[in-house]
């Protein structure tokens, strides 16, 4: 049996730099292989404090902002979304002239929809099993229920954001952690809590995730949103690790060299970091952005999170809260792909 199913990560998830023009701006990812159009978009200026956006093609006519806790807004940023990239409107938030933007982008099914009965509440799903990612559309009832997610197999990273209200970003991180029903919030860096009353107490199965009576997750009569991740060997991992509190840090293996690393401690209040591979094409990386932050990208020496992407996993180096703290201090993470550590063929991952 091959290592993987996915030999070009590029296909499904990708990261594209880009400056702004302050006018009309077509940009064409530049994958691998697979130019495709984003169903998960979601761009943040690099150079200057503002808002992330978050455009996602089931209502592309709206937006979200990982960093806030607002109901979505009017899409006036993203003029559409295109078979090889995104066009721009003229705001500076995603199209300031002469800025520095980042878009990272994940590939579900092409924004094409489907009713999922699969729960008690009937969700819109659009799902790629491949690349193990859904998008699932759904309006709340204020009772314990089940939402249908169109994966097959069960999640290991859920999000979920009411789009109707300012109610917090909530991530199911008992799948995880294994701790009964707690959560933690992209809009915060507050450490994990639990318990709570939103998922139940009650991890994902192949087929419907449980959702419980608290505003966040299921206002009755709101619509809300959840991004459904499972795990697929080669592309993606989404797991916990333990500090050191040393520059000689812990290493994680992923089974893959990382293009995207999205991390939070679960017992520290501080704040989520996020480093890829095209804005570091080098070991270390240690250009940080924050999802619960409207901060510009700096350069972590100055924090100490940097990090080695390496063949089949990353090594944290240095002592940063956010990343690598003591061995009293434990991690949630959220990984995916560049290259597998060994492809369908038999090609190993390089070294960067």
């Amino acid at each position: 049996m091959a290592y993987t199913t996915i030999d070009d990560p590029s296909e499904y998830f990708h990261t594209q730099l880009y400056t702004g023009t302050g006018s009309t701006n077509a940009i064409t990812n530049d994958a691998n292989a697979g130019n495709f159009k984003p169903d998960w978009l979601w761009i943040k200026q690099r150079n200057t404090t503002r808002s992330h956006r978050l455009i996602t093609s089931s209502f592309s006519s709206t937006y979200l902002q990982s960093n806030l806790s607002d109901a979505e807004a009017s899409n006036d940023v993203v003029n559409s979304l295109d078979t090889d990239g995104f066009t721009l409107s003229s705001p500076a938030s995603v199209n300031q002239s002469s800025g520095t933007y980042v878009a990272w982008q994940w590939k579900a099914n092409g924004g094409t929809t489907s009713s999922n009965t699969d729960g008690s509440i009937t969700s819109t799903v659009q799902a790629n099993t491949t690349a193990g990612f859904s998008i699932v559309t759904y309006t709340g009832t204020g009772s314990n229920a089940t939402v249908g997610h169109g994966l097959g197999k069960p999640l290991k990273f859920l999000i979920i954001k009411d789009r109707d209200a300012s109610e917090g970003w909530i991530i199911n991180s008992q799948i995880l952690t294994g701790t009964t029903n707690g959560t933690l919030h992209f809009n915060t860096d507050a450490e994990y809590s639990g318990p709570s009353t939103q998922f139940q107490g009650t991890n994902p199965t192949s087929s419907v995730f449980y959702i419980g009576t608290a505003g966040n997750a299921n206002t009755s009569g709101d619509n809300h949103i959840a991004y459904c991740f499972a795990e697929i060997k080669g592309y993606s991992k989404f797991g916990t690790y333990t500090g050191n509190g040393s520059a000689d840090g812990t290493f994680v293996y992923t089974g893959f060299k990382p293009a995207y690393v999205l991390i939070k401690a679960l017992d520290r209040t501080v704040e989520w970091t996020v480093m890829d591979n095209a804005r570091d094409t080098f070991n270390p990386a240690a250009k940080q952005l924050s999802p619960n932050a409207s901060d510009r990208e700096y350069a972590d020496a100055e924090h100490h999170a940097e990090r080695d992407f390496l063949s089949n996993g990353f090594k944290l180096r240095g002592n940063a809260n956010a990343t690598n703290a003591s061995s009293s201090n434990n991690y949630i993470y959220m990984a995916f792909a560049e290259h597998p550590f060994v492809s369908s063929k038999g090609v190993p991952a390089t070294a960067r």
